[in-house]
């Protein structure tokens, strides 16, 4: 199970992008990491650059890593319909983003890791591969061992946090209504310059 490993403040800098959710806590997103500061000209970035950011962007966002990224993006192409629809879909289906995007972890990361533990269950049966594809009308729950502690009693408990439209929550049980789309998305992503990237 491949993964990034390294500062995590880092990728968030390169990009000018707050990708792990920190808010607060993440200082200097502004400033490109390294201790030589901006590299390359100063006319800015190249059509070519700009694309590749914003591919690194939303790569990085899910937690995943090139191979696979390039999979999603080759199967978003031989969609009939929106491209940036079919990718979308399939990046937000993933069994940890949905596992995140239903309030039950804090990060994508750290739903990641209840997948991988072993503490998921789709349609009642256990699941551990973070990158299984969720499908409309499959529920997802949680082991009972993982809702007893009070880290996630107090999670289930905040009223803050905001369950997509394409998602549907009741105590520690979530479904899938319907596939979701790039509008169910709203981080900011320039996704026509990825699927040029991509068509080139």
């Amino acid at each position: 199970m491949a993964r990034y490993r390294g500062p995590k403040d880092r990728l968030s800098r390169r990009e000018g992008f707050d990708l792990f959710g920190k808010g607060g806590k993440l200082g200097r997103l502004n400033i490109p990491p390294g201790v030589h500061g901006p590299k390359g000209s100063r006319r800015g970035p190249s059509q070519y650059g700009s694309q590749l950011r914003e591919k690194q962007k939303v790569k990085r966002f899910y937690g995943i890593l090139e191979r696979q990224f390039k999979k999603y993006m080759a199967e978003a192409l031989k969609h009939r319909g929106n491209t940036s629809d079919a990718l979308f879909a399939l990046l937000e289906s993933r069994l940890d983003n949905v596992v995140y995007r239903l309030g039950f972890a804090q990060s994508r990361a750290q739903a990641r890791q209840f997948v991988g533990h072993k503490h998921v269950y789709v349609d009642g049966k256990r699941v551990n591969i973070p990158s299984y594809q969720v499908k409309p009308g499959q529920t997802v729950t949680l082991s009972s061992k993982i809702i007893e502690t009070p880290f996630l009693i107090k999670l289930l408990k905040d009223k803050e946090i905001k369950i997509p439209e394409w998602l549907q929550r009741k105590a520690a049980a979530g479904k899938v209504k319907r596939m979701p789309v790039r509008s169910d998305v709203v981080e900011a992503f320039e996704d026509a310059d990825i699927v040029e990237f991509y068509s080139r």
